[in-house]
């Protein structure tokens, strides 16, 4: 039986392939309030606004190419039993190869109608993926509903967080790669790692974090998973 590896990604992950990262200097919340562009209360405001700006994510992720990070975390299913848990709305991970993939806060291709509920029960039948493609103020959904982005914005739950931490609690390592780790529920998913189980984070920044279990690796993502490789090859 394979080992069990849980992969947490944040922004910095995808930072190298051009894609830029949110609250680091010059990331994109300099440029924008997201209380109007990533909020449900900015959403009910402003819809075309958040439409527009999400458009223009989409527009973006249309040219961008997984970096050799992605590619070393797809490599990892070679060996293991991998499941990514990102909090990425792009889709750099399954491009990379990756084939288990769970998006926290929703995917940047994808939209689904403005009036269902988002819970652990929502059927994913209504989601409708349009690729790059822009999604325009009147475009409805088939039950005559506006269309809104797939995305869990701020002030709304994150119906997959449970699924999350049932795949941290049974991993045999947790790697968690290019995040912060200041967005929460995301940001507290390594506490229900078994003690036991070694955690490897690979990020630039100093840590918050605090935790005996833990192996910082401190570079960029794709220089990080190459030394994360090493070590585990090592093991």
């Amino acid at each position: 039986m394979k080992d069990k590896i849980a992969v947490l990604t944040g922004a910095g992950v995808s930072a190298e392939s051009g894609l830029g990262t949110y609250r680091d200097n010059g990331g994109l919340w300099d440029n924008y309030d997201p209380m109007e562009v990533a909020s449900i209360e900015g959403w009910y405001r402003n819809r075309k606004l958040v439409l527009d700006f999400y458009n223009m994510q989409r527009a973006k992720l249309r040219d961008a190419q997984p970096n050799a990070a992605h590619l070393a975390i797809a490599a990892l299913e070679d060996k293991y039993d991998v499941t990514v848990i990102t909090q990425n709305v792009d889709n750099l991970h399954e491009k990379a190869g990756s084939t288990r993939v769970i998006h926290l806060h929703g995917e940047a291709t994808k939209v689904r109608p403005e009036n269902g509920v988002y819970d652990e029960s929502y059927s994913e039948r209504e989601v409708i993926d349009v690729g790059y493609e822009p999604v325009n103020l009147g475009d409805k959904a088939p039950n005559g509903s506006q269309l809104r982005p797939h995305i869990v914005f701020f002030g709304e739950a994150v119906p997959k967080i449970e699924r999350a931490i049932d795949i941290v609690s049974a991993a045999d390592l947790l790697l968690i790669v290019g995040t912060s780790m200041q967005v929460y529920p995301a940001a507290g998913l390594y506490r229900y790692a078994d003690p036991k189980t070694p955690i490897y984070v690979v990020d630039p920044a100093d840590l918050p974090l605090h935790d005996p279990r833990i192996t910082h690796i401190k570079d960029v993502a794709t220089k990080g998973m190459e030394k994360f490789t090493k070590i585990l090859e090592e093991r």
